[in-house]
């Protein structure tokens, strides 16, 4: 039996992915002008941007518990076996929501075969567990064994990134108010990863290149093989950087594939326009 993969719109994965491989999504909310959008589905990440450089404060909810528990239902009821692969427990209730919906499900369907994974990942880094997970099905691989390549995934994912202002993650929660050090008037970038699901600040460098040039240093003494893994770039409104970012990549590095996405609109709401992120492996 084939092993369905679901994901959140968290992973910054575009529609046509979801739809060509058949992995079950799950927006998440985005709340702009009192209306609420279904992220991915019906709002473009570049509506947030705009919003947002207007002056604009776009608020984001978690996942919908009545579709956690109508598609948990439903493929309980086919018999079909499932990983949800969920956005950081660190930045959202989504996860922890989703574990006590399957809870209920399996009361009425015990013998309901669902895994759910905390990525303790975002945007395209959790992107491209889910791209790897899909290909693992698509391989015929078993369940357990799909599961386990997922979590040593998860485990080995190096994220680094930079925001214009720190400011709109200090907003949504997601940075220390103490964290949220402003720089904008000299040029100043911070530098930031994930440790264990959550934000935090690394480092703070002047210039775009400076920038650049460190991430790429800090890529060769946390990355493995490159030349073996595809390297993630999203990018918020900023496409140029990302394209600068990726020759750099292939040139000093040289991956195998740099994948290049926007950061949806869930996403980009708190990181605010101009962000920019690298997602790879410290190990394969």
């Amino acid at each position: 039996m084939s092993v369905k993969i679901l994901a959140d719109s968290a992973c910054d994965l575009p529609i046509s992915f979801f739809n060509e491989n058949g992995v079950t999504l799950f927006p998440l909310k985005v709340h702009l002008n009192d209306t609420e959008y279904e992220d991915l589905v019906t709002i473009e990440p570049k509506k947030v941007y705009k919003a947002i450089r207007e002056g604009q404060v776009p608020k984001t909810s978690q996942v919908s518990p009545l579709l956690f528990e109508e598609t948990f239902t439903k493929m309980a009821e086919q018999n079909e076996d499932g990983i949800y692969i969920a956005f950081s427990s660190e930045l959202s209730g989504t996860y922890q929501t989703a574990v006590m919906i399957l809870e209920q499900v399996k009361e009425k369907y015990p013998g309901f075969n669902l895994t759910i994974i905390d990525s303790k990942a975002a945007s395209l880094g959790y992107g491209l567990i889910v791209k790897a997970a899909v290909k693992k099905v698509q391989s015929g691989a078993s369940k357990e064994d799909i599961q386990q390549d997922i979590e040593f995934r998860c485990q080995h994912l190096e994220s680094l990134f930079t925001v214009n202002d720190l400011e709109y993650l200090a907003k949504g929660g997601r940075v220390s108010k103490a964290s949220a050090f402003l720089g904008g008037l000299l040029n100043i970038k911070p530098l930031l990863h994930v440790e264990d699901g959550k934000l935090v600040p690394i480092e703070k460098l002047r210039g775009k290149k400076k920038l650049l040039r460190r991430i790429i240093d800090l890529m060769k003494v946390r990355g493995a093989s490159f030349e073996n893994q595809a390297v993630g770039i999203s990018h918020a409104d900023d496409e140029e950087t990302a394209l600068e970012m990726k020759t750099l990549i292939m040139d000093e590095l040289n991956a195998k594939e740099v994948y290049i996405t926007s950061i949806g609109a869930a996403i980009g709401s708190h990181t605010g326009p101009g962000s920019i992120a690298i997602f790879f492996q410290n190990q394969l």
